[in-house]
């Protein structure tokens, strides 16, 4: 396997969230290898007016399982812009509003828990 063409990253990092209009949103994102699938808060994704839904997906979490819509999103990531699959879910009593699972990280990261990203 090739590691030269791959980004570090940590368990916390800074992200932007792009919307229309040049809507953007900047904050710190959990990664977790874990999760198939990333997530972003409802009303993070109402506020930039992200959609349409293009998908329901059967989600399976801590709080068990549950359906959950499904949206493409555009975020920038240590400087590269990707686009991924979001599932929609009510995450304002958690932490970190958006949640990078496996989909995004596949797309050249490598996780590294000693690094610090977070400058906010």
């Amino acid at each position: 396997m090739n590691y030269k063409n791959k980004t570090i990253i940590g368990l916390i990092e800074n992200i932007s969230v792009l919307g229309k209009n040049n809507q953007k949103i900047d904050l710190l994102a959990r990664i977790d290898t874990g999760a198939t699938k990333s997530s972003i808060d409802k009303k993070i994704a109402m506020d930039l007016e992200l959609g349409p839904v293009i998908k329901t997906k059967l989600i399976r979490s801590a709080h068990g399982h549950s359906f959950r819509p499904v949206i493409n999103v555009n975020i920038i990531l240590e400087e590269k812009k990707l686009r991924g699959e979001f599932s929609l879910a009510d995450r304002k009593h958690m932490k970190y509003k958006v949640l990078i699972g496996q989909n995004i990280l596949k797309k050249g990261f490598l996780i590294d828990p000693l690094k610090n990203n977070s400058k906010k």
